[in-house]
């Protein structure tokens, strides 16, 4: 029989062929663990107790930063999203409505189309130019809406920019005007005044500012005139030059 504590000496071969763990491998096991590379970091340190088990999630820190940058991009495109949608949407109240701003949509519907007409290149440089032409002849209140948009000599303002710029791209003059309003309100005020037919009108039966206002349409003006037949005789003498049909139908000339 083996002495205390001796052992059986049989067993002592296959005793020393167990290796134990050494320090190396606990530490990597610690070390990985430690680092976020465990059980729960990913993959284990070396050592048998840093092994993931087969089947066990991983709840490594790389892929939890991974997530929440996932998560961060997706908000941010959420929110980009969300403010494109906004910028889409059309604005109540902002459209014009039938009969708004009808001298800005008239004058600038036809100097567009007199643009296309005459092969002029869309160039903001080239609109403006052309702007300033027409804006020199025009009469009543499409010459005050050029003084609004600053395409007089005497304008106190500028924004000849907000019509030639956006024109050069095509964009539609109902759109133009649209924003024009927005810098000054007086532009889609403007409207034009009543036509009278001077063919069957009777002139005695009109005030003086109408009579005046014709005057001022054909861009005359009655020097010396007080009463108003002198308005009258005036818009007679001028007549058959501005309105050679009207002039033939009356009988009173």
């Amino acid at each position: 029989m083996a002495a205390r504590g001796g052992g059986d000496p049989r067993r002592a071969p296959a005793l020393r062929r167990l290796s134990p763990i050494n320090g190396r491998q606990l530490s990597r096991g610690g070390d990985g663990a430690a680092n976020g590379s465990g059980e729960r970091g990913g993959r284990a340190g070396s050592g048998p107790m840093g092994r993931r088990r087969r089947g066990q999630p991983v709840w490594g820190g790389g892929a939890g930063a991974a997530g929440a940058v996932g998560r961060g991009g997706m908000r941010a495109a959420h929110g980009l999203c969300a403010a494109l949608a906004l910028l889409l949407l059309p604005a109540g109240g902002r459209a014009l409505r039938d009969g708004d701003c009808e001298v800005c949509v008239t004058f600038l519907g036809r100097f567009y189309q007199s643009l296309k007409d005459n092969d002029v290149e869309f160039t903001p440089s080239s609109i403006e130019k052309e702007l300033l032409k027409s804006c020199k002849e025009a009469k009543g209140k499409e010459n005050r809406l050029c003084y609004y948009i600053g395409a007089t000599s005497d304008a106190a303002t500028k924004i000849i920019n907000e019509v030639s710029k956006p024109m050069s791209h095509h964009i539609p003059v109902e759109k133009i005007c649209e924003k024009l309003k927005k810098k000054d309100s007086q532009i889609c005020e403007l409207k034009y005044d009543k036509q009278i037919d001077l063919s069957t009108v009777d002139l005695r039966k009109l005030r003086v500012k109408e009579l005046r206002r014709i005057l001022d349409d054909w861009g005359e003006v009655c020097k010396g005139c007080v009463e108003k037949y002198d308005f009258i005789r005036r818009i007679h003498e001028l007549m058959p030059k501005y309105a050679p049909r009207a002039a033939g139908a009356r009988t009173d000339l």
